[in-house]
């Protein structure tokens, strides 16, 4: 079920809202827990059976290994366990991949071919599996205790806010908040401050922007001049960054008005001055996962250069490869691992005495270069696209000019878009806030402004949502 559908806005939210206010404290896990099930069992049919029975073998070996913690036995039902995860999200994600290669290789190697696979992948399994190894980690590492019951360890694994594409939820970070939480009308208004602002992003920017996307990257490559080649992956940048920043307020908001605080998964990359420092600020909840559950554990900064970059040439593969079974993929999260290779060589040093505004368009550059790959169907596709961009596509191919996506509406969610990308409201907000004396509150005549943009926001969203006009979250596939 989409944030965006009628059938949650209009329907499901509220009724879930009214009862859980209505419920005792002890009774909202177990009715949030039913609540998520429908969510999911709505479009994940009988994947929904697949999931639960994930959650009660992740519960209980859980418990076992915190029973078993410190003995031989606790480390090698923890390996399985992670095994069995891993091996789920492979057999449904990445087995089509893996036997085609297998199957293309075959002229080369002489053996047989690999019947294929038709699976459908399950909705949200790379989160929901990365949830699962966190649980059971974090009860290894004593970071949190083990859910003794499953309406626990349910809600924490099968949350619907945050279920199908993040942010990816630290079991240590959600512990307590899954035993006791207060929701103050504070905490509410919040929520619903950011699920508004979440929303705004998505079918006002995001969703605005797609059709130049969608249209000039499904043309042959020999009508893709240069000018179109910019036009789509300028707008791919937006759109991919407010659909799913758009997904991640919309899940926090929706997390306070439950009474869960999540963590920040976004800190506006695009004005980041560097490729590491892009990571720090763009789905930081996944970038700090790799970090934690992965690059640590292999020895992180620890050992010595060489195996520092081959550290974070690892994690940047498999970061990739985690966003999809695709070369191209693999290609984007290669070249990510590989800038941040050459920055921490020296080339990171050299930029400090840059001025910033080179910093940031370099950061921009690589960043907007490497999103080709990311959106791409293949990798010649991802290849004819940079040699457009380059200026070495063709003079006026396409009979569509550029002119022609530019709609006043489409100018308007690029120049919103352009602004909203970078910190531009927060220091006008820190401008009015010190203009204001040492109260240090926003003017009235401000706060009025945020009560008239979010109704309008609000109001626009509807009308969007009331037209249809708008697509499914880019992360959904992830």
């Amino acid at each position: 079920m989409l944030f965006t559908e009628p059938a949650f806005l209009y329907a499901f939210l509220p009724v879930v809202l009214a009862l859980y206010a209505l419920t005792p404290a002890a009774g909202r896990n177990l009715l949030l827990v039913i609540a998520s099930v429908l969510f999911y069992a709505r479009d994940g049919g009988v994947f929904t059976w697949v999931i639960l029975g994930s959650i009660a073998v992740n519960t209980q070996a859980a418990l076992w290994i915190e029973r078993w913690r410190d003995t031989p036995r606790a480390r090698r039902l923890l390996q399985g366990v992670i095994t069995a995860n891993l091996a789920s999200l492979i057999v449904f994600k990445y087995s089509g991949f893996l036997i085609g290669n297998v199957n293309a290789l075959r002229p080369l190697t002489g053996l047989p071919s690999v019947p294929e696979l038709s699976l459908v992948l399950p909705i949200g399994i790379s989160f929901f599996t990365f949830h699962s190894i966190s649980y059971i980690v974090d009860v290894y590492r004593r970071d949190a205790v083990a859910q003794k019951g499953l309406v626990g360890s349910t809600l924490y694994l099968l949350f619907f806010p945050q279920l199908i594409a993040g942010p990816i939820i630290r079991y240590h970070d959600i512990a307590a908040q899954l035993a006791q939480r207060t929701v103050t009308a504070e905490m509410f208004a919040s929520g619903v401050r950011r699920f508004v602002i979440g929303l705004a992003k998505k079918l006002l920017i995001a969703g605005v922007v797609t059709y130049p996307v969608d249209t000039i990257y499904a043309w042959p490559a020999s009508e893709v001049t240069t000018a179109h080649a910019w036009l789509a992956t300028i707008c791919y940048t937006l759109q991919i960054y407010f659909d799913f920043s758009g997904y991640s307020d919309m899940a926090i908001g929706l997390g306070a008005m439950f009474g869960f605080t999540f963590p920040e998964n976004f800190r506006y990359p695009y004005s980041a001055a560097s490729v590491q420092d892009f990571w720090k600020r763009w789905h930081i909840s996944l970038s700090s996962w790799f970090r934690d559950y992965l690059y640590i554990p292999l020895g992180g900064n620890r050992r010595s250069e060489g195996r520092v970059y081959a550290n974070l040439a690892t994690v940047f593969l498999l970061c990739g490869l985690w966003h999809g079974a695709g070369w191209t993929f693999i290609a984007w999260g290669a070249l990510h691992g590989s800038l941040l290779i050459i920055e921490r060589a020296g080339l990171g040093e050299w930029m400090r005495q840059w001025p910033r505004p080179l910093r940031h368009a370099y950061t921009l550059l690589a960043v907007i270069v490497t999103w080709v790959f990311f959106r791409a169907d293949s990798l010649p596709q991802a290849t004819a696209m940079l040699t457009a961009m380059a200026g070495a596509g063709p003079a006026a191919a396409s009979p569509l000019t550029v002119s022609y996506f530019l709609s006043p509406e489409r100018v308007l969610a690029i120049g919103a878009g352009l602004v909203g990308a970078l910190p531009a409201v927060p220091q006008l907000m820190r401008l009015g806030a010190a203009a204001n004396g040492p109260t240090g509150r926003l003017p009235l005549w401000w706060q009025w402004g945020t009560v008239a943009m979010l109704i309008a926001m609000m109001l626009a969203s509807a009308t969007q949502v009331a037209l249809g006009s708008f697509s499914p979250f880019i992360y959904f596939r992830f």
